[in-house]
């Protein structure tokens, strides 16, 4: 064909692209209405099109050019677009990774009770800040404060939005401007990579580092002491640990120096755990610190999360002594942090889950709580029906769980999982596939092999995998 024939022909192309508007008036564009806002879908229409267009100017070959305008290539586009858009929402999943708290995943997932009353919340006007007896205005989160404290056996407690807030508001409501004393064996790295020394920079207290990485003793804290020490600091390294030849100043001896010289004394115990009257110790953790436990020593407050071990939906918590707590509450931060309506009454719920004796009820607990039989169980009657499915070789193996967002980080909890392979994906694709899949799941990846721990299922989850997998082989 002469360049000037091709030439030509591209034109014709180009004048039969429908127009934006045209397009939308087509049965199939008509169709997607009903799944994306109708500004997204001219959005996707138009760039569509001009992605067509764009390739039918360029060296793209016309008879190719003509088969992709005859079977309308770009609705495809638009397709592709809008299946795009809804991955991109947050979603609900199937964790079958055997991580409890998994971060990524959103962590604790709450009671169905709480979750109910949350969605109340979501939906209605609440007495968040007002006195329903005189009619003035409140403190939000009061009712959270007794809840914690009756639990807990301390004077009082507020919440913010997480425990890193919650640390940054006790570094600066106790220590802006005046110095804050941390052992260096606890100048700890969270998550996105933030740091402790940055934290303290970041709330205007000077970090006074002492002792050594794996040995700080208490006199250590004392010989750092002066007149601009404001806070002694004690940072619970909860995802990683340091053995051998190991000493640390205890709970009691920082909370004794701090009275001694008149200087507050702060833990952040992290993780949350509690094992309330009434609940089954949490004994498989190990030496993972109980909150009561901290408070009991006599520091003058304790920060901890609430979307870890106490089940809850993201918070943090700051318990202790009133007046340390009363300070506290007066800092402007404290504003910028507290909680929304939603995550209060989730929070509240869920403390009096606890108080009430139903603390081993909470899903996080449970899921801890879960003996390896039963597990072993679900595992077999899994592998059962996955069996069935063409293309999948399956079997089931024992294997560990572990509890996540750096609660107790050497503590693997015995399990049984369901080993599968897939006769055309390895594995990284097959879990790709469950990813992108609906529902999506989320699995482990081992030797080649998908894992499926069914101690992360929560009720009605073993269905939504099994269509997962069903869905893969349509």
């Amino acid at each position: 064909m002469s360049e000037r024939t091709n030439d030509a022909s591209r034109r014709e192309l180009l004048r039969s692209l429908p127009s934006v508007d045209e397009a939308l008036q087509r049965p199939e564009v008509r169709g997607f209405a009903a799944s994306v806002e109708p500004q997204l879908l001219v959005e996707f229409v138009r760039h569509a099109l001009e992605a067509l267009r764009r390739r039918l100017k360029s060296d793209m070959d016309p008879a190719a050019a003509r088969a992709a305008l005859d079977g309308s290539a770009w609705l495809a586009d638009v397709e592709r677009a809008i299946a795009e858009e809804h991955r991109a929402r947050t979603a609900r999943v199937v964790n079958a990774t055997g991580v409890v708290l998994h971060t990524g995943l959103g962590r604790a997932p709450v009671h169905p009770d709480v979750a109910a009353r949350m969605a109340e919340a979501a939906r209605s006007y609440l007495t968040l800040e007002i006195d329903r007896e005189s009619g003035e205005r409140g403190q939000r989160d009061a009712r959270v404060g007794v809840l914690v404290a009756r639990l807990l056996g301390c004077d009082a407690a507020i919440a913010v939005n997480n425990n890193a807030a919650a640390v940054v508001l006790a570094l600066s409501g106790l220590a802006r401007g005046k110095e804050t004393i941390l052992s260096r064996g606890e100048l700890v790295e969270i998550g996105g990579a933030f740091r402790m020394p940055d934290v303290m920079a970041a709330a205007g207290t000077k970090l006074v580092e002492v002792g050594t990485t794996n040995r700080t003793r208490i006199a250590d804290y004392r010989a750092a002491l002066s007149p601009a020490t404001a806070l002694l600091l004690k940072v619970h390294t909860s995802n990683y640990r340091v053995r051998g030849f190991t000493e640390e100043a205890s709970l009691a001896e920082l909370a004794a120096l701090g009275r001694e010289f008149g200087v507050a004394t702060c833990f952040d115990v992290g993780s949350g755990r509690i094992d309330a009257p009434l609940a089954e110790p949490l004994g498989m953790l190990g030496d993972e610190p109980d909150v009561r436990a901290a408070l009991a020593s006599g520091v003058d407050v304790v920060t901890f999360s609430g979307d870890k071990l106490l089940g809850a939906p993201q918070a943090g918590i700051l318990a202790g002594r009133a007046g340390i707590i009363a300070r506290l509450r007066k800092s402007p931060l404290y504003r910028a942090m507290r909680l929304d309506k939603v995550t209060l009454v989730g929070l509240e719920a869920t403390l009096e889950l606890h108080a009430s004796g139903r603390g081993d009820d909470v899903p996080t607990r449970a899921m801890l709580r879960t003996a390896p039989g039963e597990l072993a169980r679900t595992a077999e009657r899994l592998a059962g029906i996955l069996r069935g499915l063409p293309e999948f070789a399956v079997d089931v193996r024992a294997s560990t769980s572990q509890t996540g967002s750096g609660s107790a980080p050497d503590v693997f909890l015995p399990t049984t999982v369901v080993r599968i392979r897939h006769a055309r994906l390895g594995a990284a694709a097959l879990a790709r596939a469950l990813r992108l899949g609906e529902p999506p799941v989320f699995a482990r990846v081992e030797d080649d092999c998908v894992l499926l721990d069914p101690r992360t299922l929560l009720a009605g989850d073993d269905e939504r995998l099994v269509a997962a997998f069903r869905a893969l082989g349509a």
